[in-house]
């Protein structure tokens, strides 16, 4: 059998020939709550202490389409990321932050095109061309139906959404990714590996296959994907994961998808430590996990990586525990002499044979699926999310029973509890984003506002792309709750 090589088909031992000894993984910090104009200082002393891209993390009324007004925010404004209702909160965000030398990722699917629409406005007020713009916005929208529930219309126009974000991106921001197909969150409600893997890939059939009916070209939309991969327990394990994952998604284009571009072919992909692993238990010892974990995303081959912050089971992560989650990289990228050799344990016995052995299994979950009719059809009737807790529940079992050892929980406990200082909310914050909302709403054209709304209306009713819609609105002042509801108004919503 001729050996194969890092970058070339089908990819397992990476995506380029000298992977990181010719570039470093793009190094990332999640972050985002309270304000906007907290998020903005964090992101500037992330910056300052040699992150490489932004990583936005928004609260949850802003993820299910709700304003900060709204009764419905109630209690939850600011809480696990930061508020966007409006273009200002936006323009706070990235206040002084270079647009057009920033990587920015946005983790947000069911308001994803409102979210990227606010980006697309602020960097034209600020003179930073569309081409110019680097980022990725999640949109994966299936995996929230079936792991993470953060959606708001049904399954069919909320695909209807994420292809005319291809559609738009395709046309308008050629160095943006419209899509990170989201294997993280499948991971952290429980799933197996084998799990993640195929319900991400077949997640990303279903976006492919839609995209196609919609007359995009493969060849050119591949080059767009992007994935987002949980880096959990198990070094090997995870190690050989991510080698599966390049050669599945190659041959998945390739054999299925006719696509012939090798760039197209590529299985692009973000890592993030697994957050289910950290414990509220001797919190020091998450320290240790994250730096295994992370090790296992670049010995794996990431392209981008976010190492969870040692506090994160507490709280929010405070600065000098970002920094410290951040320094983690860059030590393994600087002091271990790692990136000089791309896909270092590659034809290890072991390495090898787990990664065919996952390739295989996920195959055949993928074909199950395939045969109920696909990602979206296995996700309706309810089996991937029964798959899912059927593998939690057993893993929590073997914690309990202690067939799975968890430093501090279930071995090794710790009678006294060392007190940590943790991040603090500042809840004033949330009351003055509430009133300035309420101004804003006040003091901006109304009369406006209602007419490009009851146009938005029009166009979802069409089978027209409703980007340049809701970027119209956005121009025009409206909020992110007032765009949600108009669409709810039309798609109807789930569950």
């Amino acid at each position: 059998m001729k050996k194969e090589k890092p970058g070339k088909f089908p990819f397992t031992r990476g995506l380029y020939p000298g992977m990181y000894s010719s570039r470093l993984w793009t190094m990332r910090q999640y972050a985002g709550f309270t304000s906007a104009k907290e998020s903005n200082k964090r992101f500037k002393y992330l910056l300052k202490n040699g992150v490489m891209g932004l990583s936005v993390a928004f609260d949850l009324p802003t993820q299910i389409g709700f304003d900060s007004d709204d009764k419905m925010a109630e209690g939850e404004v600011g809480r696990v990321g930061v508020p966007i209702s409006t273009l200002e909160n936006i323009e706070s965000l990235f206040q002084d932050i270079p647009l057009e030398k920033v990587s920015t990722s946005m983790t947000i699917n069911s308001t994803a095109a409102i979210l990227l629409s606010f980006y697309i406005v602020n960097a034209e007020n600020t003179g930073v061309p569309l081409n110019k713009l680097r980022g990725t916005i999640q949109n994966d929208i299936l995996k929230e139906f079936a792991a993470r529930g953060t959606y708001i219309y049904p399954p069919k126009p909320s695909m209807r959404i994420v292809t005319n974000i291809l559609e738009f991106c395709d046309q308008n921001l050629p160095k943006w990714n419209p899509i990170s197909i989201s294997g993280y969150h499948i991971r952290e409600a429980g799933s197996t590996v084998e799990q993640e893997l195929a319900f991400t890939f077949a997640n990303g059939i279903a976006y492919v296959e839609n995209a196609i009916k919609e007359s995009l070209d493969p060849n050119k939309l591949g080059k767009t994907i992007s994935f987002f991969f949980n880096s959990h327990n198990g070094f090997i394990e995870e190690i050989s994961k991510f080698r599966a994952a390049r050669k599945m998604w190659a041959t998945i284009m390739k054999e299925r998808f006719g696509v012939t571009d090798d760039k197209a072919m590529m299985c692009r992909f973000h890592a993030q430590t697994g957050g289910s692993t950290l414990t509220s238990e001797q919190p020091d010892n998450n320290i240790v996990r994250t730096t295994i974990q992370a090790l296992s995303a670049v010995l794996g081959g990431t392209q981008s990586l976010h190492t969870n912050s040692f506090d994160e089971a507490l709280s929010l992560p405070s600065d000098d525990s970002a920094k410290l989650a951040l320094r983690t990289q860059q030590i393994i990228a600087h002091e271990t002499n790692i990136p000089n050799y791309p896909d270092p344990f590659g034809g290890s016995h072991l390495i090898e044979e787990m990664t065919e052995k996952y390739i295989e299994k996920s195959f055949k979950i993928i074909e199950e699926i395939d045969s109920m009719g696909g990602a979206i059809e296995a996700i309706e009737t309810g089996w991937i999310e029964n798959q899912i807790s059927r593998s939690s529940y057993e893993y929590q079992k073997n914690v309990d029973n202690k067939t799975n050892i968890v430093i501090g929980v279930n071995k090794h406990k710790d009678e006294t509890s060392k007190n940590i200082e943790t991040f603090n909310i500042d809840i004033k914050s949330a009351d003055k984003q509430i009133k300035s909302l309420k101004t804003y709403k006040e003091n901006r054209n109304n009369l406006e506002v209602n007419e490009r709304l009851n146009n938005l209306k029009v166009i979802a009713k069409s089978n027209n792309n409703i980007m340049p819609a809701i970027i119209d609105c956005v121009r025009n002042q409206c909020t992110l709750g007032e765009i949600s509801n108009t669409l709810r108004d039309i798609f109807g919503t789930h569950g």
